[in-house]
Protein backbone atom coordinates (compact mmCIF):
# COMPACT_ATOMS: atom_id res chain seq x y z
CA UNK A 1 0.00 0.00 0.00
CA UNK A 2 1.36 3.17 -0.38
CA UNK A 3 2.39 5.10 2.17
CA UNK A 4 1.93 9.08 2.81
CA UNK A 5 4.74 11.00 3.41
CA UNK A 6 4.36 13.65 6.54
CA UNK A 7 2.76 17.04 5.91
CA UNK A 8 5.53 19.41 6.12
CA UNK A 9 5.47 22.09 8.80
CA UNK A 10 4.97 24.93 6.58
CA UNK A 11 1.73 23.22 5.62
CA UNK A 12 0.73 23.08 9.15
CA UNK A 13 0.85 26.70 10.32
CA UNK A 14 -1.16 25.92 13.55
CA UNK A 15 1.69 23.64 14.64
CA UNK A 16 4.63 26.40 14.14
CA UNK A 17 2.52 28.28 16.37
CA UNK A 18 1.89 25.80 18.90
CA UNK A 19 5.79 24.86 18.38
CA UNK A 20 6.78 28.72 19.29
CA UNK A 21 4.38 28.72 22.43
CA UNK A 22 5.66 25.36 24.00
CA UNK A 23 9.20 26.51 23.40
CA UNK A 24 11.04 27.46 26.03
CA UNK A 25 12.43 30.75 24.36
CA UNK A 26 9.45 32.73 23.90
CA UNK A 27 8.02 33.43 26.93
CA UNK A 28 10.45 34.32 28.86
CA UNK A 29 11.59 36.64 26.12
CA UNK A 30 8.68 38.16 26.45
CA UNK A 31 8.73 38.73 29.73
CA UNK A 32 12.42 40.32 29.29
CA UNK A 33 10.42 42.54 26.30
CA UNK A 34 7.86 44.23 28.53
CA UNK A 35 10.17 44.62 31.48
CA UNK A 36 12.27 46.77 29.41
CA UNK A 37 9.09 48.18 27.62
CA UNK A 38 6.98 49.65 30.39
CA UNK A 39 9.74 50.38 32.59
CA UNK A 40 11.50 52.45 29.69
CA UNK A 41 7.59 53.66 28.94
CA UNK A 42 6.67 55.04 32.75
CA UNK A 43 10.34 56.57 32.43
CA UNK A 44 9.81 58.74 29.57
CA UNK A 45 6.35 59.90 30.36
CA UNK A 46 7.04 60.29 34.45
CA UNK A 47 9.87 62.42 33.23
CA UNK A 48 8.83 64.21 30.59
CA UNK A 49 5.81 65.31 32.02
CA UNK A 50 8.01 66.89 34.72
CA UNK A 51 10.52 68.32 32.18
CA UNK A 52 7.32 69.67 29.57
CA UNK A 53 5.58 71.00 32.58
CA UNK A 54 8.54 73.07 33.77
CA UNK A 55 9.38 74.79 30.52
CA UNK A 56 5.83 75.34 29.40
CA UNK A 57 4.10 76.66 32.66
CA UNK A 58 7.13 78.56 34.03
CA UNK A 59 8.99 81.90 32.69
CA UNK A 60 12.60 81.67 33.31
CA UNK A 61 15.97 82.76 31.31
CA UNK A 62 17.32 79.79 29.54
CA UNK A 63 13.75 78.72 29.01
CA UNK A 64 13.78 78.82 24.95
CA UNK A 65 17.21 77.49 25.06
CA UNK A 66 16.57 74.62 27.50
CA UNK A 67 13.88 73.51 24.68
CA UNK A 68 16.41 73.64 21.53
CA UNK A 69 18.29 71.72 23.54
CA UNK A 70 15.81 68.95 24.18
CA UNK A 71 15.20 69.70 20.35
CA UNK A 72 18.94 69.39 19.05
CA UNK A 73 18.85 66.28 20.94
CA UNK A 74 16.13 63.83 18.58
CA UNK A 75 19.24 64.90 15.83
CA UNK A 76 21.31 62.28 17.81
CA UNK A 77 20.10 58.58 17.53
CA UNK A 78 21.39 55.87 20.40
CA UNK A 79 23.53 54.01 17.32
CA UNK A 80 25.83 57.17 17.25
CA UNK A 81 26.84 56.77 21.03
CA UNK A 82 26.73 52.83 21.38
CA UNK A 83 30.20 52.69 22.03
CA UNK A 84 30.67 55.39 25.01
CA UNK A 85 27.41 54.35 26.23
CA UNK A 86 29.02 50.89 26.58
CA UNK A 87 31.99 52.07 28.25
CA UNK A 88 29.74 54.37 30.67
CA UNK A 89 27.09 51.19 31.77
CA UNK A 90 30.08 48.47 32.19
CA UNK A 91 31.66 51.63 34.72
CA UNK A 92 28.10 51.23 36.38
CA UNK A 93 28.14 47.66 36.55
CA UNK A 94 24.55 47.52 34.51
CA UNK A 95 26.16 45.15 31.42
CA UNK A 96 23.87 42.12 31.12
CA UNK A 97 21.28 43.68 32.64
CA UNK A 98 17.70 45.35 32.03
CA UNK A 99 17.93 48.48 34.13
CA UNK A 100 21.21 49.18 31.48
CA UNK A 101 18.88 49.08 29.06
CA UNK A 102 16.03 50.94 30.28
CA UNK A 103 17.77 54.51 31.34
CA UNK A 104 19.83 54.58 28.15
CA UNK A 105 16.02 54.30 26.31
CA UNK A 106 14.45 56.81 28.61
CA UNK A 107 17.69 59.38 28.03
CA UNK A 108 17.65 59.19 24.52
CA UNK A 109 13.73 58.88 24.53
CA UNK A 110 13.47 62.27 26.39
CA UNK A 111 13.43 64.61 23.55
CA UNK A 112 11.01 63.65 21.53
CA UNK A 113 8.45 63.37 23.84
CA UNK A 114 9.10 67.05 25.31
CA UNK A 115 8.68 68.15 22.08
CA UNK A 116 5.28 66.30 21.95
CA UNK A 117 3.89 67.61 25.34
CA UNK A 118 5.38 70.97 25.69
CA UNK A 119 2.65 72.34 23.12
CA UNK A 120 -0.10 70.24 25.56
CA UNK A 121 0.88 71.98 28.46
CA UNK A 122 1.36 75.51 26.58
CA UNK A 123 -2.38 75.07 25.63
CA UNK A 124 -4.07 75.17 29.04
CA UNK A 125 -5.13 78.37 29.58
CA UNK A 126 -3.36 80.55 32.49
CA UNK A 127 -6.85 81.58 33.61
CA UNK A 128 -7.41 78.30 34.46
CA UNK A 129 -4.44 78.01 36.57
CA UNK A 130 -5.40 81.20 38.15
CA UNK A 131 -8.62 79.83 39.18
CA UNK A 132 -7.58 77.09 40.61
CA UNK A 133 -5.01 78.98 42.81
CA UNK A 134 -7.69 81.22 44.24
CA UNK A 135 -10.09 77.73 44.99
CA UNK A 136 -6.53 76.74 47.08
CA UNK A 137 -5.15 74.57 45.08
CA UNK A 138 -1.50 73.77 45.23
CA UNK A 139 0.97 73.66 41.50
CA UNK A 140 0.75 69.85 42.41
CA UNK A 141 -2.99 69.48 42.54
CA UNK A 142 -3.34 71.39 39.92
CA UNK A 143 -0.74 69.38 37.84
CA UNK A 144 -2.42 66.49 39.17
CA UNK A 145 -6.32 67.50 38.60
CA UNK A 146 -6.04 69.34 35.55
CA UNK A 147 -3.09 69.31 33.66
CA UNK A 148 -3.05 65.42 33.09
CA UNK A 149 -6.41 65.04 32.36
CA UNK A 150 -6.39 67.85 29.68
CA UNK A 151 -2.33 66.69 28.24
CA UNK A 152 -3.56 62.84 28.21
CA UNK A 153 -3.57 62.76 24.20
CA UNK A 154 -0.02 63.56 24.28
CA UNK A 155 1.00 61.58 27.35
CA UNK A 156 -0.99 58.47 25.59
CA UNK A 157 1.16 59.21 22.55
CA UNK A 158 4.30 59.43 24.32
CA UNK A 159 3.80 56.44 26.31
CA UNK A 160 2.71 54.47 22.92
CA UNK A 161 5.65 55.46 21.23
CA UNK A 162 7.84 54.95 23.76
CA UNK A 163 6.55 51.63 24.62
CA UNK A 164 6.53 50.27 20.60
CA UNK A 165 10.50 52.12 19.77
CA UNK A 166 12.26 50.30 23.12
CA UNK A 167 9.76 46.74 21.88
CA UNK A 168 11.22 47.20 18.88
CA UNK A 169 15.00 47.90 20.30
CA UNK A 170 18.01 45.67 18.45
CA UNK A 171 21.05 47.66 19.11
CA UNK A 172 21.32 48.19 22.43
CA UNK A 173 20.36 45.21 23.89
CA UNK A 174 22.55 42.94 21.08
CA UNK A 175 25.29 45.48 22.76
CA UNK A 176 24.96 44.94 26.03
CA UNK A 177 22.59 41.39 27.40
CA UNK A 178 25.40 38.50 26.85
CA UNK A 179 23.09 36.07 28.78
CA UNK A 180 20.48 34.49 26.84
CA UNK A 181 17.99 33.84 29.48
CA UNK A 182 17.61 37.94 29.74
CA UNK A 183 17.46 38.31 26.02
CA UNK A 184 14.63 40.53 24.60
CA UNK A 185 12.37 39.42 21.35
CA UNK A 186 14.17 40.92 19.25
CA UNK A 187 17.38 39.32 20.00
CA UNK A 188 15.18 36.15 20.71
CA UNK A 189 14.00 35.91 16.72
CA UNK A 190 17.66 36.55 15.91
CA UNK A 191 18.61 33.35 18.16
CA UNK A 192 15.53 31.26 16.95
CA UNK A 193 16.57 31.59 13.50
CA UNK A 194 19.84 30.91 13.68
CA UNK A 195 18.27 27.61 15.85
CA UNK A 196 15.25 27.03 13.13
CA UNK A 197 17.06 28.36 10.08
CA UNK A 198 16.29 24.99 7.77
CA UNK A 199 12.38 25.40 8.79
CA UNK A 200 11.33 29.12 7.78
CA UNK A 201 7.92 28.74 8.68
CA UNK A 202 8.56 28.48 12.15
CA UNK A 203 10.88 31.48 11.96
CA UNK A 204 7.77 33.42 10.73
CA UNK A 205 5.77 31.82 13.61
CA UNK A 206 8.26 33.35 15.68
CA UNK A 207 7.98 36.90 14.06
CA UNK A 208 4.67 37.41 13.68
CA UNK A 209 4.01 36.59 17.42
CA UNK A 210 6.36 38.85 18.88
CA UNK A 211 4.77 41.66 16.72
CA UNK A 212 1.44 40.82 18.47
CA UNK A 213 1.91 43.13 21.47
CA UNK A 214 2.84 46.22 19.60
CA UNK A 215 0.37 45.61 16.55
CA UNK A 216 -2.40 45.33 19.33
CA UNK A 217 -1.24 48.84 21.02
CA UNK A 218 -1.07 51.08 17.53
CA UNK A 219 -4.49 48.91 17.14
CA UNK A 220 -6.26 50.48 21.01
CA UNK A 221 -4.77 53.87 20.93
CA UNK A 222 -4.73 54.91 17.18
CA UNK A 223 -7.08 57.74 17.67
CA UNK A 224 -5.24 58.67 20.64
CA UNK A 225 -1.90 58.69 18.78
CA UNK A 226 -3.15 60.77 15.69
CA UNK A 227 -5.19 62.98 18.20
CA UNK A 228 -1.73 63.83 20.45
CA UNK A 229 0.57 63.90 17.05
CA UNK A 230 -1.93 66.62 15.94
CA UNK A 231 -2.16 68.37 18.61
CA UNK A 232 1.56 68.73 19.31
CA UNK A 233 1.52 70.27 15.64
CA UNK A 234 -0.90 72.98 16.39
CA UNK A 235 0.76 74.13 19.10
Amino acid sequence: PPTHSPTPNSERPFENYKTVFTSNIFWPELVNSLIVSIGTMVGIVVLALMVSFVIARYEFKFNKLLYSLFAAGMMFPITVAITPLYLLLRNLHLINSHLGIILPQIAFGLPQAIIILVPFLKSIPKELEEAAELDGCSRIGFFGRMVLPLSWPGVATVGILSFVSSWNAYMLPLFLLNDSSKYTLPLGVQMFSSQHSVDTAQVLAFTSLSMIPALICFTIFQKKIVGGLTGAVKG
